[in-house]
């Protein structure tokens, strides 16, 4: 029997709920009909942060950066192509320090790039500095949904 999972669309927000065997079909909004993973990391700000990480039931990976680090800016590219590889196992997501400067201070995030998990709302790993794509995957892979 397949379990559903809340799945939170990365264009309106909506909670989804998609059985879990279905993750893998591209599965859509059923409130904005748009495609639940876009193979692209999604931007969070104050706004939209606590839905993201609290109602997805998979996890979330979090990317607190700064567009003047340097780190931050090799990695990017890094992270991209990770959030292609990786969903629909895990959500990544990013947020600007310098934006987002509550956020930053309300997670302690006192290096960048700073890379977290939250599972269910609660923060269960946590990596400073810049990773390559092997190492970020390696890093991960306790925490994907579905490994």
């Amino acid at each position: 029997m397949s379990e559903n999972l809340h799945v939170v669309c990365p264009h309106c927000a909506a909670v989804n709920r998609i059985p879990d065997a279905r993750l893998g079909d591209n599965p859509g909004c059923g409130q904005c009909k748009q495609p639940l993973f876009t193979g692209e990391p999604l931007e969070l700000g104050q706004a939209d942060f606590d839905r993201h990480i609290s109602r997805n039931d998979l996890p979330v990976v979090v990317d607190f950066w700064a567009p003047w680090c340097g780190p931050c800016r090799m990695m990017a590219p890094t992270f991209h192509q990770a959030a292609i590889d990786l969903e629909p196992h895990a959500r990544l997501v990013k947020v600007n320090t310098e934006v987002e400067q509550q956020l930053a201070a309300r997670f302690n995030i006192r290096s960048i790039p700073t890379l977290a998990v939250f599972v269910q709302g609660r923060e269960v790993a946590r990596q400073s500095g810049a990773l390559d794509l092997a190492n970020l995957k390696r890093w991960l892979q306790p925490h994907l949904r579905g490994s």
